[in-house]
This record gives structure tokens, C-alpha cells and sequence, in this order.
């Protein structure tokens, strides 16, 4: 659970990081001074916090290990074998869903415009 919600905080917070440096970069030279100041001092605030969030991941992952080591303790090679790949997996999964999920919402937000279009 903990791996879940480290995952999506990481994802979440590189994507928005990324929108305010695309904002950032898209502003032009006659954008107003406190445009350019929110948005870097978001752009300091969400990379803070970005590596704050990687700093709980290597935590988690600390973690991970060490409940890894308890369960090869107690389970069968094969089946900590089937437990290890679970865990790999799992965080390449969360992106993947959450990559999906954010195609859907720009395929929704793209169609409804389609629709106000005609």
C-alpha cells in the first residue's frame, strides 16, 4: 500500500513540475514579472517536494527489504521467487495505469471538445 501511494505522490508531482516548466517555457518575453515569479517559485516548491517524495521511496524501498528478507525466511524458493517479481512489477504497473488513465483523460477532455465543436 505504502509502495502505491509513494509511486503515484512521484508521479504526480513530476508531472505537475512538468506542466509549470512547459508554463514556464511557453511564457513569452512580454509576460508579465509575477507570472514568471509564481510559477518559478511553484516550479522551487514542487521539486522540493519531489525530492522529498524520492527521499520516502528510498525509504519504503529500505522497508521492502527488509520485510523481503522476514518473508525468504518463511516461504519457499519458488514462491519467493513469484513474491520478488511481484514487488518489481508492481511500481512499473502503478506508472503504466496511471499513464493509461491520463491518456483517457486527455482522449475524454479531446472528444467533449469535439462534440462543443460541431
Amino acid at each position: 500500500g505504502d509502495l502505491d501511494k509513494v509511486v503515484n505522490l512521484l508521479l504526480s508531482l513530476s508531472g505537475r513540475l512538468a506542466r509549470v516548466e512547459t508554463a514556464l517555457d511557453s511564457l513569452g518575453p512580454h509576460a508579465p514579472a509575477e507570472d514568471k515569479v509564481a510559477l518559478r517559485e511553484k516550479q522551487r516548491l514542487l521539486a522540493a517536494q519531489l525530492e522529498d517524495a524520492k527521499e520516502l521511496k528510498e525509504h519504503v524501498g529500505r522497508r521492502e527489504e527488509a520485510v523481503g528478507a522476514m518473508v525468504a525466511r518463511y516461504l519457499p524458493a519458488e514462491h519467493l521467487q513469484d513474491y520478488q517479481h511481484f514487488v518489481k512489477m508492481k511500481s512499473a504497473l502503478i506508472a503504466e495505469q496511471r499513464e493509461l488513465e491520463e491518456k483517457i483523460k486527455l482522449g475524454q477532455e479531446q472528444l467533449r471538445c469535439l462534440h462543443e465543436s460541431l
